[in-house]
């Protein structure tokens, strides 16, 4: 429309029952648009919501091992630990050692490298084991998808 007072533009906006809203007030001079503002305000929500909807928050799943793990109950961990993959999670693995276990940390660390090696096909160790006081973690993270 060019340029033209405040006034004659709303003047404007008036008669077409819209509204006169600022796309760059700092600009100079100020750049407006004529526009139903009610419905541009249902459309950005509608926009909002439909990305809000495409988003998706990865959560940490822990899986709790221990130093003198069967080799069923293993196996039955690292299912777990696929299917918490699959669905986009993150695993945190970890051992907690109790009484004289905290004499032998390598156990430890052999199961939880002999775990990692178990699911490297379908998982990146994020952070390898690492011991914390008492308990040894490590966090797995899904392979990204090609």
């Amino acid at each position: 429309m060019g340029i033209m007072s405040a006034r004659d533009a709303l003047n404007l906006a008036a008669e077409r029952n819209l509204d006169l809203v600022k796309i760059a007030p700092q600009a100079q001079p100020p750049v407006c648009k004529i526009i139903d503002y009610g419905k541009y305000r249902f459309e950005q929500a509608k926009r909002e919501k439909e990305a809000k909807k495409n988003q998706r928050v990865v959560e940490i799943k822990e899986i709790r091992l221990s130093l003198n793990i069967d080799t069923h109950d293993f196996e039955t961990k690292q299912n777990h630990a696929t299917r918490f993959l699959g669905e986009g999670n993150k695993v945190k693995v970890s051992i907690r050692f109790r009484g004289r276990e905290m004499g032998h940390p390598e156990l430890g660390a052999d199961i939880m490298k002999r775990f990692a090696e178990a699911l490297a096909d379908v998982a990146n160790v994020e952070k390898p084991a690492k011991l914390e006081g008492r308990n040894m973690l490590m966090f797995l993270a899904p392979k990204p998808v090609k």
